[in-house]
């Protein structure tokens, strides 16, 4: 499997200077220096940290956006960061559009810690990893506290054996472009 695309997902909130915000950016600058792009939902906190560092790293980003109509627009709706300068946008018309539009965009998924739209989104890949068991996109994800996720949901949900094999928890940038590169060659 060729990567050449990585997907940041995070949390919208996370502000410059925050654990999150300072992960994103240090792993976008060290996969963007090796070759990567990198692809985020256009909006704030670890999205736009991605971009960012994709920049500081002297490589590009992808932003799929979405931009629901007044009507349809959601009271909490983070929306479309101004101050995230990607190079290249995807438009999109809805939250499922948008992430689906990432999902097939990117070659690796990188989950960061985040809120409920975060919790979507990993799902989503977990979920395709699982249907697509064997030819699926990696899943990575970042943090040591995944570890503790993961076990509750293997204590009281119903998941398959290849449902655990489908991800790897990372630590640090370097965990993560380490990971890229060693999927990248083998699988």
């Amino acid at each position: 499997m060729e990567i050449k695309k990585v997907a940041f997902l995070g949390w919208a909130d996370a502000k410059e200077g925050d654990k999150d915000y300072l992960a994103s950016f240090e792993t976008a600058k060290l996969l963007a220096r090796n070759g990567y792009v990198v692809v985020n939902g256009g909006g704030p906190g670890v999205m736009r940290a991605a971009t960012e560092g994709a920049h500081a790293g002297s490589g590009r980003a992808i932003g799929i956006t979405f931009y629901p109509t007044a009507k349809e627009k959601p009271d909490f709706f983070e929306g479309r960061d101004a101050a995230n300068k990607f190079d290249e946008e995807i438009k999109t018309n809805t939250y499922v559009e948008r992430t689906l539009k990432i999902m097939e965009v990117a070659d690796v998924y990188v989950v960061f810690n985040g809120g409920t739209g975060t919790i979507s989104e990993f799902g989503m890949a977990w979920g395709l990893a699982r249907l697509h068991f064997g030819h699926h996109k990696p899943l990575l994800l970042y943090g040591p506290w995944w570890h503790d996720v993961i076990e509750v949901f293997g204590r009281n949900m119903h998941l398959r054996p290849e449902e655990l094999k489908v991800y790897h928890i990372v630590t640090s940038p370097q965990e993560v472009l380490i990971k890229i590169e060693s999927l990248g060659s083998n699988e």
